[in-house]
């Protein structure tokens, strides 16, 4: 995921446009990538209530993410077992006690098992024998909860969340125990802000990767971050952490103090920031007095929605503290990296870009992500020539 030494001091190949405007590699993505991978969906917190839900695509699925009776979080198709028809159409929403597909009434429990059709009692499974409820319940997905969020996983045997989730974060921090230090399933949401960004999912993942760009769109965080005009990714040394500039208080739009610390943070963790990319779609970063993570929700080739998430202390946001300069530093560094990508789409399908561009050393970490998304979809047949 990261690295220590760039691979060459020599300019090295991009992906070709195609990979970024193609509906084939889009589809080749959602069924090798995100059909197959932990899919951060949610956060845990918004659904506090039993009979909570919200509505996931991931990949060409539509999932179901409810809070049971029980208090437990639990993910579902949201797929009829009757006609397929959807059940929930909402992005999200509360039910008093169960989930009825709108079209003929089959009726879950919270738990996924079927307890009510029209004539139930009379239906059987073909043999004569009564329909199993649970047999006939909705078709469940693998589900985890970590660092306050839920992680879904399409796959029939899902990979080690251990080596795939947490190995990622640990592996780029360089400390097994220092993201638990930032004890994100207390904090509370601050800020939420959602963009409909016109770009490939990969774009803003690159994007995100390195800092080569940062000394020319981002002139607030090269304040606060004076390395980062130096064109130093955030990512690219295993541990690293970019030390806030001598003047800097805090992570803020002016660089003015912020909060208390998060408490139970290490000394080596204050007055700094770390950037982590969990593939295939998540972004956290974590600075002194709060968390950001981004969720990103990719939709076509050209489309992708993305869900950021400013956590702070129970306190900071039970006391109704103003947080918007906090805030408003990584808000604006999200539409100007959008507005990045978004100029680069276009460009994918160009002439120009038919065998794509060129990664210069400060970014040759992300010849890393390519070649590990070109492993994922070698054998496609879509791709194939």
């Amino acid at each position: 995921m990261t690295s220590t030494a760039p691979r060459t001091q020599s300019l090295i190949p991009t992906l070709p446009g195609f990979w970024y405007t193609s509906a084939e590699t889009f589809l080749a993505e959602q069924e090798h990538v995100f059909e197959t991978m932990w899919f951060c969906a949610v956060r845990s917190a918004d659904l506090a209530a039993p009979g909570a839900f919200r509505r996931v695509d991931v990949g060409r699925e539509s999932v179901l993410v409810v809070r049971g009776r029980d208090g437990a979080l639990r993910a579902f198709l949201n797929v009829c077992r009757h006609r397929g028809a959807q059940i929930c159409t909402e992005e999200s929403g509360q039910v008093k006690r169960n989930l009825q597909c709108p079209y003929h009434a089959w009726t879950y429990g919270l738990d996924g098992k079927l307890v009510a059709a029209p004539n139930l009692s009379a239906l059987s499974d073909g043999s004569g024998a009564p329909l199993d409820r649970t047999e006939w319940g909705l078709i469940p997905v693998a589900l985890r909860e970590w660092l306050g969020y839920t992680w879904l996983c399409l796959a029939d045997e899902p990979p080690s969340f251990e080596d795939e989730v947490i190995g990622a974060v640990t592996e780029r921090l360089g400390d097994p125990t220092a993201i638990d230090r930032y004890d994100m399933p207390s904090l509370e949401l601050g800020r939420r802000e959602v963009y409909d960004v016109a770009a490939n999912w990969k774009l803003i993942v690159e994007n995100f990767m390195e800092c080569y760009h940062c000394a020319t769109i981002h002139p607030e965080l090269t304040e606060v971050l004076p390395e980062f005009a130096d064109g130093l990714a955030a990512q690219y040394f295993v541990g690293h952490g970019a030390e806030f500039g001598a003047e800097i208080d805090g992570f803020t739009v002016d660089g003015s103090v912020g909060f208390d610390a998060l408490p139970t943070l290490s000394e080596d963790q204050d007055r700094r920031y770390y950037a982590i990319t969990v593939k295939p779609t998540v972004f956290v970063n974590l600075v002194p007095d709060h968390v950001i993570l981004h969720r990103m929700y990719p939709v076509s080739a050209d489309r992708t929605v993305v869900e950021c998430d400013w956590l702070y202390t129970r306190d900071v946001v039970e006391s109704g503290r103003d947080v918007s300069r906090s805030v408003e530093l990584f808000h604006r560094v999200n539409v100007q990296d959008f507005d990045a990508c978004e100029r680069t789409q276009p460009a994918m399908s160009s002439r120009a870009y038919r065998d794509g561009g060129v990664l210069v050393p400060a970014e040759h970490h992300i010849g890393l992500f390519h070649d590990w998304l070109v492993e994922r979809l070698r054998e496609d047949e879509r791709l194939q020539g």
